[in-house]
């Protein structure tokens, strides 16, 4: 990981408020890119709770290579910190 990912991880962790946080995102994002990236998280909760692959695709307007790089992603043991909760958080 580059110095400037971790940075990037450092300001992202220090902001305490959800408001605070949807700005700086906002900020340095594309409408695109938050997309994209709600999209994945998505596609990772539904394969976690066991959805078939392709329903998810359908579903999500994605190509099946999209969901199962979010399987390969939980099956390396990335988003251990929403798993261990045993639960994933809801919008609010």
């Amino acid at each position: 990981m580059s110095d400037f990912q971790k940075n990037f991880i450092d300001v992202v962790f220090s902001i305490k408020d959800k408001a605070a946080l949807e700005d700086f995102l906002t900020s340095v994002t594309t409408p695109k890119e938050r997309q994209t990236l709600a999209q994945r998280v998505e596609i990772v909760k539904r394969i976690d709770a066991g959805e078939p692959h392709h329903k998810i695709a359908n579903d999500l307007h994605v190509g099946v290579a999209t969901v199962t790089r979010g399987s390969k992603e939980l099956s390396q043991g990335h988003f251990k910190a929403f798993r261990d909760q045993k639960s994933w958080p809801s919008a609010k």
